[in-house]
């Protein structure tokens, strides 16, 4: 009977093909990795995902993202990598970074292409020209700055929306608007350098908040209206979803570390204090709850009041439904989710990654880099180096509107 079950197990492991790819995310406090396995089964035309092992390690030589000191940086990716290799018991030599920080930003631009078929029939081609139009539209914004993304938001015919992918349809004139996400062209290449440093190949990357989106919010979320808010260290990351597109991705230097910062000095106590204090591991009369609360709750409010005033700046013309989804480090610090909804009048709560109960993600804290991962399995992660156009674009055509 065992020799039986064996060889069918055998047989049955033939009939699989294995891909795995492994996300990268380097936070000011901590760098993650995560490996992912898709097993294909040629039998039954069904895949299966699983996370085959994860790596995690305090950061050094980093402030708001950006990389002060590279050796540092690297000695944390590597044992990260030594964690994640030695739990998946595969060697890692290449993956998928996340790019965050300070150093995020986004353009906006519109482009247009008069269509070139005499039956003014859409093509690829004029799709082509439209993009290319907008981003030469947005190129003066972009010195100094590494594109990582170009995402097509609305396209109009003839100056009509239209409500699906253009391509077939017919007219005379037809327009995009694009939102270019950026991040500061140094930053990217010493990040990038870093992970090298480790005998890591890149083999792409993604913004951070992009990368959270794909595991923490569901299709009706994205579709409905709503924003992901990440509570780092000393950033807050967003992506603003409407109508399945992310229509703005936005980094704030604030962070829960500074809410560390306003109960040290409101104290008078050591930084490390603070720490378990905000975190409710130090109570008592030093420390009255009252006052804690208070430090919290206007530091939290201050962030807030950065999102609300951003999303007002979009000029959308309605709400996000679906809310704020509260994700990172910092969000489970106080009454987070009722201080946003209070903030921002929009429904609120704290984000879930769900997944199976052995699995070895623990919370959402993980997402950046797990969904990375799967980001990576989603494209051909056994061409390195390949465009960037070439791997985002499935990744990105859910988005088309």
């Amino acid at each position: 009977m065992v020799l039986l079950w064996r060889n069918a197990n055998e047989r049955s492991l033939r009939d699989m093909s294995r891909r795995i790819a492994t996300g990268i995310d380097i936070g000011t406090y901590q760098v993650k990795m995560v490996v992912v396995e898709e097993l294909f089964d040629r039998r039954t035309r069904t895949r299966q995902l699983r996370i085959l092992g994860t790596g995690l390690a305090e950061s050094k030589g980093l402030r708001h993202g950006y990389i002060v000191n590279k050796e540092e940086v690297s000695a944390s990716i590597r044992e990260a990598k030594r964690q994640a290799e030695s739990i998946a018991r595969v060697p890692l030599r290449a993956g998928f970074l996340a790019v965050g920080g300070i150093s995020l930003d986004e353009a906006r631009a519109t482009g247009f292409a008069i269509i070139s078929r005499a039956d003014q029939e859409i093509t690829e081609l004029d799709l082509e020209k439209a993009g290319k139009a907008a981003r030469e539209a947005a190129a003066p914004g972009f010195l100094n700055r590494h594109v990582l993304h170009s995402i097509p938001v609305e396209y109009r015919i003839d100056g009509a929306k239209v409500l699906g992918n253009p391509l077939g349809m017919k007219g005379v004139r037809l327009e995009v608007d694009y939102l270019f996400v950026t991040c500061l062209a140094q930053h990217e290449e010493i990040l990038a350098a870093a992970v090298e440093d480790a005998n890591i190949e890149i083999i792409d990357q993604m913004a951070s908040p992009l990368a959270g989106s794909y595991v923490l919010l569901e299709g009706d979320q994205k579709m409905k209206g709503c924003v992901l808010a990440n509570i780092g260290a000393e950033t807050v990351s967003i992506v603003v979803y409407d109508e399945n597109i992310p229509i703005s991705v936005k980094v704030f230097p604030m962070g829960s570390s500074h809410i560390t910062d306003d109960i040290a000095l409101g104290l008078r106590i050591s930084l490390e204090e603070a720490e378990r204090v905000k975190l409710g591991r130090l109570s008592g009369a030093m420390y009255p709850r009252k006052k804690v609360d208070d430090f919290i709750g206007g530091r939290l409010a201050a962030m807030f009041a950065l999102i609300d005033k951003h999303l007002k700046s979009l000029g959308r013309r309605g709400p996000l439904p679906a809310g704020i989804i509260i994700s990172g480090g910092g969000a489970g610090i106080g009454p987070i989710s009722d201080i946003a909804r209070g903030s921002l009048k929009l429904p609120a709560r704290l984000a879930e990654l769900r997944l199976s109960a052995d699995t070895k993600i623990r919370d959402a804290t993980w997402a950046v880099a797990y969904g990375l991962a799967l980001w990576g399995l989603t494209g051909d992660t056994n061409a390195p180096k390949k465009s960037l156009s070439t791997l985002v674009r499935k990744f990105f055509q859910q988005f088309l509107p």
